[in-house]
């Protein structure tokens, strides 16, 4: 059985990385950095969406700045229809 992780991937998911920098509440002019990774479909990112409407919602450090990599993992070219099979003694 496959994981949900390959599954995603599949489906087109690719690994997304956002370095998030927000202000500490008690120290507004101190900035301080979060890394938060995920599988993610580009370039809507609906899941870092989520992630961030909670972000902004529940916790008092205000968002300073967003930055975003994505990386599909698996693509198509990576795979290829095999015609036959060679034995070789």
């Amino acid at each position: 059985m496959a994981s949900t992780d390959f599954i995603r991937q599949l489906d087109g998911y690719g690994l997304t990385t956002a370095t998030i920098l927000y202000g500490i509440p008690d120290h507004p002019a101190v900035l301080q950095s979060f890394v938060w990774q995920q599988y993610d479909l580009a370039p809507k990112f609906p899941v870092l969406r989520k992630f961030l409407h909670f972000w902004h919602r529940e916790l008092d450090g205000p968002l300073h700045s967003v930055r975003v990599a994505h990386s599909r993992l698996i693509k198509p070219a990576e795979f290829r229809a095999v015609d036959g099979i060679m034995t070789l003694h």
